[in-house]
């Protein structure tokens, strides 16, 4: 059970749930399969690179499952960190807009960057985050919902 689940309030369910994209894992593949063909070869710095890959693969797994992104009936929740955590709960009320950046890469690949702008000007900047146009898309659609059912 993760932090979304855990943090439900009454009556409230989760129509969207979305993670970081593979894409973290990049750098991680790229210093092993260096690091492989070093070691294979006996090179020294295949040891050096190995080390690089321990330590970018540990944090991109850390990254990757420490990080949750949710849309609710009722409200966005985002939770990203394992040590240091930061969290956003915002009422659908309270989104003014749900803003999508993405490169070519991203595009073809499917990650991008939202970036959550709710009243009085607060932005929350989200990088490499899986399907960032189904996130929006979500969100716009939870939030017409409910403005729908107040009339």
């Amino acid at each position: 059970m993760g932090y979304i689940d855990q943090n439900l309030m009454n009556g409230e369910k989760v129509i969207y749930h979305t993670r970081r994209h593979w894409i973290i894992f990049f750098w991680p593949a790229v210093f092993f399969i260096l690091a492989a063909v070093g070691v294979f070869y006996g090179l020294a710095w295949g040891g050096i690179l190995l080390v690089f890959f321990l330590g970018t693969a540990l944090s991109s797994f850390v990254t990757f499952a420490s990080s949750e992104f949710g849309v609710t009936n009722k409200r966005v929740l985002i939770k990203v960190g394992f040590i240091r955590r930061h969290t956003l709960e915002t009422l659908l009320t309270k989104v003014e807009g749900i803003g999508v950046d993405q490169d070519i890469l991203g595009r073809i690949l499917g990650y991008g960057t939202i970036v959550v702008s709710g009243t009085g000007g607060t932005k929350e900047v989200f990088h490499k985050i899986d399907a960032p146009l189904k996130f929006r898309k979500y969100v716009q659609e939870q939030t017409v919902a409910m403005q729908e059912s107040r009339k």
